[in-house]
């Protein structure tokens, strides 16, 4: 949640949690010595160190302070720290899918955690090793669904979407709007999940959720449980 931890830490997860969250979406690269550890940005420009996450070592990454008494978490520490939460995990770079899996299968996690990255190549790596895991489109595989969802019959769609658990978009890319009644309907025709990102307004949250988008990817997890629960 915005202003109560800094992002991608394991307060922010507890805070997330606390909430009534119930996912947490989180990025990760491989740290020098190949940990997987959460960080959405390659370096650490936003707390002001002139450092890429892959030049430190997880125990110099742990010296790092990112604010409110919160330094960079390991995949396997978050993991174990919440052993009942559903993790969203976009690998960043190729250096952190060995990592990524190794950390899901020493938490035996699989089943409780989705898979996904903007690359293809990078996130098949990741799914082949971790046979059975859930998993959301690269970029490129959402290009050829809104391309297949507009134009081409359900079972080339069903084709195209083979493997994929859902499609994570953001309502709109430019003038280009992506998220619309036709397009939810057009996949959950084929049994693939809308998750939408990143939707902190309330008026964008009641709009997604009337067209019946499945998940909200958001800052503002009380917003949207309080809305969802006003829904219900």
């Amino acid at each position: 949640m915005v202003g109560e931890a800094p992002e991608n830490t394991l307060l922010a997860f507890l805070t997330a949690l606390s909430a009534g969250a119930t996912h947490l979406e989180t990025d990760v690269h491989a740290s020098l010595d190949a940990v997987a550890v959460i960080s959405h940005d390659p370096n650490l420009a936003r707390v002001g160190r002139d450092v890429r996450v892959n030049q430190l070592t997880l125990a110099e990454l742990k010296r790092v302070n990112l604010g409110n008494g919160q330094f960079v978490p390991s995949l396997p520490e978050a993991l174990d720290a919440f052993p009942e939460a559903l993790f969203n995990i976009d690998v960043k770079c190729d250096e952190a899918v060995v990592p990524t899996v190794q950390a899901v299968l020493g938490a035996r996690a699989t089943a409780r955690v989705l898979i996904t990255s903007f690359s293809e190549d990078r996130r098949r790596r990741a799914c082949d090793l971790l046979p059975g895991v859930a998993t959301s489109a690269s970029s490129q595989v959402v290009a050829r669904a809104l391309v297949a969802a507009s134009l081409a019959p359900t079972n080339v769609l069903r084709r195209v979407l083979r493997g994929i658990t859902a499609v994570q978009v953001p309502e709109r890319a430019g003038p280009l709007r992506i998220v619309t009644p036709h397009f939810v309907h057009r996949m959950h025709a084929v049994g693939v999940e809308v998750h939408v990102w990143t939707v902190n307004e309330v008026s964008a949250m009641r709009r997604l959720l009337d067209i019946g988008v499945d998940g909200l990817i958001t800052d503002r997890t009380d917003v949207a449980v309080a809305l969802i629960t006003e829904r219900s």
